[in-house]
């Protein structure tokens, strides 16, 4: 029986290896290019940039440009939130290791489903908060409690005349004294002050009947 050494088996095995490993060399291409947005021809920065059906790939940069080694007729997978996920066939008649590549990327609109948020966990919460809730006043309920006449008159008797206030009833009451003198004058219904100090004597019961009269 014919026995064949070692020496021969390694000699064997590196002439069929040699043109394996020669055509895939010639398969090798370094691919570059930039990534575009087809309606303004910016940069698309951090673009996914992936060999179909591998993990190889690489990521374009802030200006959109990339590179890495891939071979022929590999289908190369370009994505990127806000476009359109699209593919390139590296050909195969690329006669240098070297191939660069401008790639136009369509826009895509993403219809979100509405989304409601509300700030408590459970109905339960929402009802009681609900049935809690303070509505604030509107205009005519404001106006409404500022002419009431028990909140005009807490008002009144809470007034304080400061020294310039003083000064000035002071003087309007002269004025008024020299512009009517030797006539009767009118009754100012309309002065606070007058009101004011009414209000606070009829609080303080100066008004009541004597009984004994």
């Amino acid at each position: 029986m014919f026995k064949l050494r070692k020496p021969f088996y390694l000699i064997l095995f590196t002439i069929l290896s040699i043109p394996v490993f020669a055509q895939s060399d010639d398969d090798l291409v370094q691919f570059s290019g930039v990534v575009v947005a087809g309606d303004s021809i910016q940069p698309i920065p951090f673009t996914n940039i992936i060999i179909a059906n591998t993990n190889r790939g690489t990521v374009s940069d802030y200006y959109g440009y990339f590179s890495f080694v891939a071979k022929k007729l590999d289908t190369i997978v370009f994505s990127s939130i806000g476009f359109k996920k699209d593919t390139f066939m590296i050909p195969d008649t690329i006669t240098g290791q070297w191939y660069s590549l401008i790639h136009v990327m369509k826009r895509d609109t993403v219809l979100l489903k509405e989304t409601v948020i509300y700030p408590w966990p459970t109905v339960e919460q929402f009802k009681e908060a609900f049935l809690n809730l303070q509505i604030p006043d509107d205009e005519i309920e404001i106006a409404r409690k500022n002419l009431d006449p028990v909140e005009l008159a807490r008002r009144a008797e809470d007034m304080r005349m400061s020294s310039r206030m003083n000064y000035q009833n002071f003087i309007n009451q002269e004025t008024s004294r020299l512009y009517y003198n030797g006539q009767t004058q009118p009754i100012s219904i309309l002065n606070p002050f007058a009101w004011a100090k009414f209000i606070k004597a009829w609080r303080e019961g100066k008004f009541k009947r004597d009984k004994n009269k």
